[in-house]
């Protein structure tokens, strides 16, 4: 029977981070596109804490932004506190996050998704994805028995496949508290060739502000000069504007409450079977984990505005509700606290990477794509950039164009999926700064130098936006030439070196080498020289391009030596392996590197060097077999 509905180029299934962006960015691109998802009421809603960014997350948030994605733009409307991160340590270590007002972040998604050309909605729960003779994808059917025909399909069901959540002894159906769970998509997949696993992920109990003693927390304020995610964002709430949060601990009589349901945690008699986040545990999983600590730290965040209720970032649990009760009434600061919504954990399908590409299409099906909690992710952000990098080679795929890959020296959105492809996860994958080895080229101060130029060539980036970023370059190339042939002179520079204990000028010497010296800050000499103060603001006062500009001067002996070590890893990179190519048939490979490569099937040499298992020889043998 035929559809009564349009044929669609692109259809999203899911409305949350990954989703907004993939059905952003493929319709933007100019395909006609669908977003479905169970719950319109809550697309982009911030299931977990009411926050964006943080280390390393904040990186791929710049660069969502960078590439003409919408999450730092929403961030930074609906942030109620901004905070930069590691100012203590090295520029590629800062990282922005905000606290963001939950009802207003989903309010303004939805905004800006329902003005975009080409971007349709539908209230409907998936059940099936349609695939013909030819493993291509035609389309999606639904709960109600409708079928919605489209070139290519996303898939971002986040943790509602086959969700279940777990209170105590307590479990039931639910993709998060308050919704129900998603039936059918896995069971489809699986016909198709697919295998799945099963991930966990948990949240902490929500608390009415009005019943905190905060006088017995640590108070915690935003920055007084914050910092945005959007490169176009011009202004934020000052520190007065800004909310506080604050900071709690746990003592070992909280510790004693939390050990006396153990008997009836699903976590330790074994409901829970799947792996959680390793970096983001239960409290019930610390305090037994590290039972020689005294006590764990604990933030409440506000949720919005408008709103009393708050969030314990650090008190993740699936523990009967009596004994998370009992448990939060110990904690100092918390005697008279109030549960709005119990803790719980919840367990969900996933979807094992090694089946896509980095393209994020899968290797099975021609034209549909995984994004999301789905590849095994966790976090908001992880979620939205693949969500960002499906929908725009979605929409490529339909327009017969090359698909976009990131690399890992392009972006920490590269890194991810390139993690996620190459070595697989059986565990909710966080990025880590770590996890980038090129993480001083991958700052978050130079996103938009890095991806806006690639941003603007495939149709996200508007002319307006461009305009800016070509404007701020040419500011910065001026800038940068002035700095570096500026002398400084001893007379005027050596009373403010006294200052800071550094040694005198004995001599006239260039800009770049006094900078160099760690306790030496660019906006300090400005203040110190009003000749050179005039002539950098003559260029520009902005405070963000000149930060950029000290960066790029202090540290550019680090930055020229990982530009020669990223062309010398670019010429393995860049060696594609033929998809059709037998690994069993190549005599000289190891067995494990055989299974691994068969498994995973990378596309590059560079890749394949990242596989775990994978040794150097393999690598070699590979290369030669190539060569041949």
């Amino acid at each position: 029977m035929k559809s009564i509905y349009p044929v669609y180029d692109t259809i999203v299934v899911g409305g949350g981070h990954a989703g907004s962006e993939a059905a952003a960015s493929a319709a933007r691109m100019g395909n006609k596109t669908l977003l479905i998802t169970m719950n319109l009421n809550a697309i982009a809603q911030m299931s977990c804490n009411p926050a964006m960014g943080g280390v390393a997350k904040g990186q791929l948030v710049r660069e969502i932004d960078a590439l003409g994605g919408l999450t730092g733009i929403i961030s930074d409307r609906s942030g109620v506190q901004f905070r930069m991160l590691n100012r203590s340590k090295g520029p590629a270590m800062w990282s922005p996050r905000t606290q963001n007002d939950r009802m207003q972040y989903a309010q303004f998604m939805r905004e800006e998704l329902e003005q975009i050309d080409n971007l349709e909605f539908r209230q409907d729960n998936v059940t099936d994805i349609l695939v013909d003779e030819n493993n291509c994808v035609y389309g999606i059917e639904t709960q109600t028995g409708q079928k919605f025909e489209a070139s290519s399909v996303v898939l971002t069901n986040g943790t509602f496949l086959n969700g279940i959540i777990h209170i105590g002894e307590k479990q039931f159906g639910g993709g998060r508290s308050g919704e129900r769970a998603s039936t059918g998509i896995t069971a489809s997949l699986e016909r198709l060739g697919f295998s799945s696993s099963r991930l966990k992920t948990g949240t902490p109990p929500r608390i009415d502000g009005r019943s905190i003693n905060y006088e017995a927390l640590e108070i915690q304020y935003g920055d007084e000069d914050p910092s945005p995610f959007s490169f176009m964002t011009d202004s934020l709430p000052s520190l007065e504007e800004q909310l506080t949060c604050w900071i709690g601990y746990t003592n070992n009589k909280v510790h004693e409450v939390l050990k006396s349901g153990f008997d009836r945690s699903p976590m330790f008699t074994g409901r829970i079977q799947s792996t959680g986040p390793r970096y983001c545990p239960s409290i019930e999983d610390k305090i037994d984990r590290f039972a020689e600590k005294p006590q764990h730290q604990l933030f409440l965040e506000p949720e919005g505005w408008n709103t009393y209720e708050m969030y314990l970032n650090g008190f993740s649990t699936s523990l009967p509700e009596d004994v998370q009760y009992e448990a939060l009434r110990t904690i100092p600061g918390f005697e008279d606290a109030v549960i709005i919504r119990p803790g719980y954990a919840i367990e969900y399908d996933f979807f094992p990477p090694h089946q896509i590409y980095r393209s994020m299409q899968t290797k099975l099906v021609s034209g549909l794509f995984f994004a999301g909690q789905i590849n095994g992710t966790t976090g908001y952000e992880e979620a939205a950039c693949q969500g960002l990098v499906a929908g725009i080679n979605a929409a490529r795929y339909v327009q017969q164009k090359q698909p976009i890959v990131l690399t890992r020296s392009q972006a920490y959105i590269g890194v991810l999926i390139d993690d996620l492809v190459g070595k697989g996860t059986d565990e909710p994958y966080r990025m880590f700064t770590s996890r980038a080895e090129h993480r001083i080229l991958l700052r978050q101060d130079n996103a938009d130098l890095r991806l806006t130029e690639l941003g603007y060539e495939f149709g996200l980036v508007t002319e307006e936006r461009y305009h800016r970023y070509i404007s701020k370059k040419s500011k910065i190339d001026q800038l940068t030439d002035l700095c570096r042939n500026y002398s400084v002179q001893p007379d005027i520079y050596n009373s403010y070196l006294s200052g800071l204990n550094s040694s005198p000028m004995k001599q006239a010497m260039k800009l770049p080498k006094l900078l160099t010296r760690p306790e030496v800050h660019l906006k300090d000499m400005l203040e110190t020289d009003s000749t050179l103060k005039e002539q950098v603001f003559s260029i520009s006062d902005d405070p963000n391009i000149i930060e950029q500009i000290e960066v790029q001067i202090k540290y550019a002996g680090y930055i020229e030596k990982e530009f020669e070590m990223v062309e010398e890893l670019n010429r393995q990179e860049n060696m594609a392996i033929p998809e059709e190519i037998s690994y069993e048939t190549i005599d000289s490979l190891s067995s494990e590197g055989k299974q691994k490569l068969a498994k995973v099937q990378p596309e590059t040499i560079g890749q394949a060097s990242r596989i775990s298992g994978v040794s150097a020889s393999d690598i070699a043998v590979l290369m030669v077999y190539l060569k041949n």
